[in-house]
């Protein structure tokens, strides 16, 4: 029988459904797209506790939520458990937020080399230290923590991460199901969310990759038995999957893919809600390039307008690109099948000089981690 609610510390989640982080993403334009189709718990991009604690203009405005949203969930990076904490309580004292998810999984070479994203977890005790300062610092916000496999096949930590989460009061873990050397590359490794579902008992725990449609979802809870999924790569040019996966949980058939003249409806709807928010209407074109490419993957002649696409700069400009589409062209039966996102291929997880000599050393890592990074 598969899952079809859980909880988050008092957040009820019903269907059990998280919009994965992804950065320069999941800012608030498209996390109410994706509202607007379907529940879930929707995860803000990664903001960086130490540029949060001093200040930072930009990721204070990163920071913000739109007045409808609730609950305000929201992605924490940090390597240091005094400005994780600091961080924490300045979120929940000024009442922004309703949840904090604490990022452990981010494999982007610039991130692990200071020591910090997927490298943490190898140093228990820096880990429990950081979950630690971050529950004490939350109250009776729930904190949960995102993390990966481990750095390798021969650096596997994800059921002592789990345990950590679970004893330092965590209120649920994510784990992608893949390791830091695997980047995006492969199969998600599905059976290892079975195995931290059968680690830790008393909080839930969501299962994260290659969920490309709602049948996936429903199939890797019955796989592994966890109590909900996290949704990343899956939704790009696609916020209806949430739609799918409502419909899904329920035991209802999920609704045909929309035709091209919705989905060019949706991609104007998405534009314009960039250029209300961030009041800027090239920088807003520029982002919502990043999604533009898979609404239109698929259809006939996409390739072309693609070309199109890339090189709109205003709301009027991505009118007049869409002017001549098919609008009765049907969905491609296909698509979800087409990997999303982070290019194929897998490295050499490079970490600081002498990282793995002491693993028991709390000692934060000493280089600057005010980066905006992916959220892995």
């Amino acid at each position: 029988m598969v899952t079809t609610a859980t909880r988050i510390g008092p957040i009820a989640l019903e269907p059990p459904v998280v919009l994965a982080p992804m950065a320069g993403v999941t800012n608030y334009p498209f996390r109410a797209l994706c509202r607007r189709f379907g529940a879930a718990l929707f995860v803000s991009e990664m903001i960086t506790a130490r540029a949060l604690v001093e200040g930072a203009g930009k990721t204070r405005r990163l920071a913000d939520f739109g007045p409808d949203e609730s609950p305000r969930s929201l992605q924490l990076y940090g390597v240091d458990p005094v400005s994780v904490g600091e961080a924490v309580r300045w979120l929940v004292g000024e009442g922004r937020v309703d949840h904090i998810d604490l990022n452990f999984g981010c494999p982007v070479r610039k991130v692990t080399r200071k020591g910090g994203g997927a490298a943490i977890p190898v140093k228990p005790r820096l880990l429990a230290a950081i979950v630690r300062a971050a529950v004490a610092g939350a109250g009776s916000v729930p904190v949960t923590i995102k993390f990966r496999m481990g750095i390798d096949d021969e650096l596997l930590t994800f059921l002592q991460t789990g345990r950590i989460a679970e004893a330092e009061g965590c209120a649920a873990v994510t784990l992608h199901a893949r390791t830091a050397a695997q980047l995006y590359d492969g199969e998600a490794r599905w059976a290892a969310i079975g195995e931290l579902k059968r680690a830790v008992s008393t909080i839930p725990v969501f299962g994260n990759g290659d969920i490309w449609q709602a049948s996936d979802a429903l199939r890797m809870i019955d796989q592994t038995g966890c109590d909900g999924v996290a949704i990343g790569r899956g939704c790009l040019g696609r916020p209806w999957l949430f739609r799918d996966l409502a419909d899904a949980f329920a035991g209802r058939t999920p609704a045909p893919g929309p035709t091209f003249g919705e989905v060019a409806d949706i991609m104007v709807e998405h534009a314009r809600m960039l250029v209300e928010w961030f009041g800027d209407e090239p920088s807003s074109m520029l982002s919502f390039r990043k999604h533009a490419g898979w609404y239109t993957k698929g259809f006939r002649a996409s390739a072309r307008l693609r070309e199109k696409l890339m090189r709109v700069a205003t709301l009027a400009g991505l009118a007049e690109a869409l002017a001549d589409i098919d609008r009765d062209e049907p969905y491609p039966g296909k698509v979800h099948l087409m990997r999303r996102g982070k290019r194929p291929g897998t490295q050499k997880v490079v970490l600081p000089e002498g990282f793995l000599d002491d693993l028991d050393d709390a000692a934060p890592p000493t280089e600057d981690d005010r980066e905006a990074i992916s959220g892995g």
